[in-house]
């Protein structure tokens, strides 16, 4: 059981062949990361089965980290592709599943909006995020694939907003 001083976050950068999380615990001391990493859909097998992946990778996370919410990052794609939207509304759904099948609440949040949290600047590239994630959460590397760092990122963005309202 966490201390209760303590909670834990799990955001989560989600993708049909590479989905990021990223755990992170916020203490009275700050934001520390917990575990992060990345789950893979099987690339050559079918949709089916890279969404039992991803499902089973992120409900096995929340099963050995217990995190008390999940920030999700929100879809982002193009009008001209609406095919893209659809098979990744597959990987969105199957992570929100895992969370209300472990009664987590779960906040959506833009890619734009974690990035100006983050970094101040909404359109920020991925090796800017990388950049602040590693300085933010005092890593000795820069977390890769960018996957993580934007994983990270979302946790990052839900932990200071909670900060702000609770102040």
């Amino acid at each position: 059981m966490n201390h209760p001083n303590k909670w834990r976050i799990l955001g989560v950068d989600p993708g049909l062949n590479i989905t990021g999380y990223g755990v992170i615990e916020a203490s009275p001391r700050g934001p520390r990361v917990i575990e992060a990493g990345i789950i893979r859909g099987r690339n050559k097998k079918s949709l089916s089965d890279r969404i039992v992946d991803i499902h089973r990778g992120v409900a096995d996370v929340i099963a050995a980290h217990h995190p008390q919410t999940v920030a999700l990052e929100q879809l982002y794609s193009h009008y001209e592709r609406p095919r893209t939207a659809i098979l990744m509304g597959h990987a969105r759904g199957v992570i929100c599943l895992a969370a209300a099948q472990a009664s987590l609440p779960i906040q959506h949040y833009a890619a734009t909006q974690v990035k100006s949290i983050v970094t101040g600047n909404g359109r920020a590239p991925k090796s800017q995020v990388q950049l602040t994630i590693q300085r933010e959460l005092h890593l000795e590397q820069l977390p890769e694939p960018a996957d993580v760092a934007d994983a990270l990122a979302v946790a990052l963005c839900h932990y200071y907003l909670a900060r702000q309202q609770i102040a």
